[in-house]
């Protein structure tokens, strides 16, 4: 995992020298090992030396005394794709200690046609912005040009691949167009992607059958990418969807990862014994099965996706069409307070009165923010599954809200397993500016220092050595980053120093703008981007590349049969 000739050695009698010096922190490496008391020398973006304190001179010190040293956080599902052209600065997340985002919860922000670039412009929300790229690499190399806080990786969106080719209809692909397809994936492989991700309740890829997602996974898996997914269900058939993940993951030969694994509505909230001894099995017969989570009782999406998928196909223009006949309106409110037989009802799931708008973009209709559907429909004098359907036609869709499914206990169990890593499932934010239009959830804000914090700390659900490897080497390894995730020498300088005994989230569903505490300095790539508690303005981030990129040495995993590079 280590780059070779990157350390920097020093012989017994001499004494070495960096650009910056932590010293007597307590180092958690990464790897789960027990911390010790130690320096870090950093020499450019790079981790110099690791180990007990010895005679060193530094262009800077920093003195970490009683504070933990650990590698950057890694977010496993970040929404921040927009939030980073609004402000590069990444504050809600940096201050936790994030400093690299996995984006491509399904939807990439490339390829792209110029249909599809149209769209998206036509549904942005309160942040307008033009789109300067068409395929994922180009997104992501323009984003490190213009300069941005952390690092970012991606995905590339099943989604948005099937977009490119079939558009918003429910049709599965012929040869030409899978092979097309499997073309996309391969490209954005070998531009950086991480591997495919998928996001299965949402239109149109809830259109998707599993050979189809086994053809495009199969692809990322020739260039050592990995599968991550929105499963099919998280509540009814979340067993079953499990299944299907880990058949896509044995026949396509890739890894694969459940984004924010999760029990949705009080019927399934005892599906965790089952899904766990699926994990556990598939990984006991050698199958590289991972999942991550955030630490809420409540998801967060489209108000949209409380109706069923058949109303949104062909996209937002057509689903807004077919509202305005009230024959469909019929059907539509009757399959709202029914279980969803072949979709994700989260709005049966949760209750009307559980169900928080958070995100409206037309400002005639913010002042229904914070209010739950089931307020709003009393003070509107209409049914709850009516107020959804009519907000949805005044906001074009664009509604977004939060939804209260979760069992407490079941997080908190979760949260100790040793194959989870975490994800925000957020923007990264800042309580300014243009992020003041529209509410959000609390996991843009705490998610992380909420693990660190109440649980790993609090009610002792994890060791802080593996909480640490958890947010770090297990995410790198899983998606074959190799040289972050660990301190050592060679490796990126990407450093935390955080309190264990203070860091606390502080956001809440009432009031989520709020900065978690207790990280004091992150370095990415070897530059300080908080000190003291305080964003320095610097915009160090870079494009962490996958394992299929032309530009590792041999061509990447793509040229050589899959193989990660070393």
């Amino acid at each position: 995992m280590l780059l070779a000739g990157c350390a920097t050695t020093t012989a017994p009698d001499q004494v070495a020298t960096y650009d910056l010096l932590i010293r007597n922190g307590t180092i958690y490496d990464g790897t789960g090992g027990a911390p010790y008391v130690g320096n870090v020398g950093i020499t450019g973006d790079r981790i110099a030396y690791v180990g007990p304190p010895r005679p060193a001179r530094s262009g800077r010190m920093v003195d970490a005394g009683g504070l933990a040293v650990a590698p950057g956080f890694i977010n496993m599902l970040s929404w921040a794709t927009e939030s980073l052209i609004a402000d590069p600065r990444a504050q809600s997340d940096i201050r936790q200690g994030i400093t690299t985002e996995v984006m491509g919860e399904g939807w990439s922000m490339g390829p792209q046609t110029p249909e599809m670039k149209k769209s998206s412009i036509e549904q942005q929300g309160d942040f307008k912005f033009p789109i300067e790229w068409t395929t994922l690499g180009e997104y992501l190399t323009y984003m490190e040009k213009r300069g941005i806080a952390p690092n970012i990786a991606s995905f590339v969106g099943a989604t948005t691949v099937r977009q490119h080719e079939l558009g918003e209809r429910d049709v599965d692909p012929n040869p030409q167009q899978l092979d097309r397809m499997r073309g996309l994936v391969r490209q954005a492989m070998q531009e950086g992607a991480m591997g495919v991700g998928s996001s299965l309740i949402y239109p149109p890829a809830a259109f998707a059958e599993t050979d189809e997602l086994i053809a495009l996974v199969t692809e990322a898996g020739k260039c050592g990418g990995m599968y991550i997914s929105h499963m099919r269900s998280e509540g009814d058939r979340l067993v079953e969807s499990v299944d299907e993940l880990i058949e896509i993951s044995r026949r396509s030969g890739a890894p694969a990862e459940i984004y924010h694994l999760k029990q949705a509505g009080r019927a399934n909230w005892g599906k965790l014994d089952a899904v766990i001894a699926r994990v556990e099995a598939a990984r006991a017969q050698g199958l590289k099965i991972t999942a991550d989570m955030y630490t809420y009782t409540a998801g967060g999406t489209g108000l949209a996706a409380s109706m069923p998928p058949w109303v949104q196909e062909g996209g937002v223009e057509a689903m807004l069409e077919r509202l305005k006949d009230p024959k469909v309106v019929a059907r539509v409110k009757a399959e709202m307070v029914r279980p969803g037989s072949d979709w994700e009802n989260l709005y049966h799931h949760a209750g009307p009165d559980r169900v928080l708008l958070s995100n409206i973009v037309d400002p005639s209709l913010k002042p229904l923010i914070g209010k739950t559907v089931a307020q709003a429909a009393k003070d509107r004098g209409v049914s709850p599954e009516q107020l959804v359907i009519d907000l949805t036609l005044a906001d074009r869709g664009r509604i977004g809200a939060l939804y209260f499914l979760m069992n407490e206990d079941n997080v908190r169990r979760q949260t100790s397993l040793p194959w989870m890593s975490f994800g925000s499932d957020a923007e990264a934010a800042a309580p300014e500016g243009i992020f003041l239009k529209s509410s959000t959830h609390p996991r843009a804000y705490g998610n992380f220092a909420r693990f660190l914090g109440k649980y790993a700390r609090d009610e002792k659900t994890a060791p802080l050595a593996d909480a640490v490897r958890r947010l770090t080497s297990l995410p790198a390894d899983n998606l074959g980053i190799r040289d972050r995730g660990r301190l050592a020498p060679g490796m990126a300088a990407d450093v935390v120093i955080f309190d264990p005994a203070t860091i606390a989230d502080h956001a809440t569903f009432e009031q989520p703008m709020q900065y978690a505490t207790g990280v004091r300095d992150v370095f990415i790539n070897g530059v300080a981007v908080l000190r003291d508690g305080n964003h320095t303005g610097a915009t160090p981030g870079r494009f962490v590349k996958g394992p299929g990129w032309t530009g590792w040495p041999g061509g990447g995993a793509c040229a050589n049969g899959g193989k990660r590079p070393q």
